[in-house]
């Protein structure tokens, strides 16, 4: 029998080494700082030492670069859940964590910048 393994990624991953804010939410732990091993417009893979399982929610801030959008490099606040825990040896940690991506804001000028000139976050979902 010859099983094949298909790829269940709806969006193409892009090796990016991008700095990453990571956060898990409903949790004491400090925000940790790491770096992405690869990333796509629906989810993030990263290392990390933090005891993180499989649904664990977190938000990763990170700037999202043109080759993935085809718009400029701006940032993301993603928040999303814990796919996929496996091995990894990196200075940054030990375990490769999958996250998928259930929305997210964007920070880019609206077309009328309010009155004090800020930028207003816009949130969207992955399929949005």
């Amino acid at each position: 029998m010859n099983i094949t393994f298909r790829d269940r990624r709806v969006s193409p991953r892009h090796n990016f080494k991008l700095p990453l804010r990571v956060r898990i939410l409903k949790s004491a732990i400090p925000e940790q700082r790491t770096e992405s091993e690869n990333l796509s417009a629906r989810g993030v893979y990263f290392p990390t030492n933090s005891p993180l399982r499989v649904g664990t929610a977190i938000q990763v801030l990170l700037k999202m670069p043109e080759e993935i959008t085809g718009e400029p490099t701006i940032e993301w606040l993603c928040s999303g859940h814990v796919v996929r825990i496996e091995p990894f040896d990196s200075p940054r940690g030990n375990l490769g964590v999958g996250v998928q991506f259930d929305c997210y804001e964007v920070s880019r000028p609206p077309e009328h910048l309010s009155a004090s000139g800020d930028w207003q976050p816009r949130r969207q979902t992955p399929n949005s």
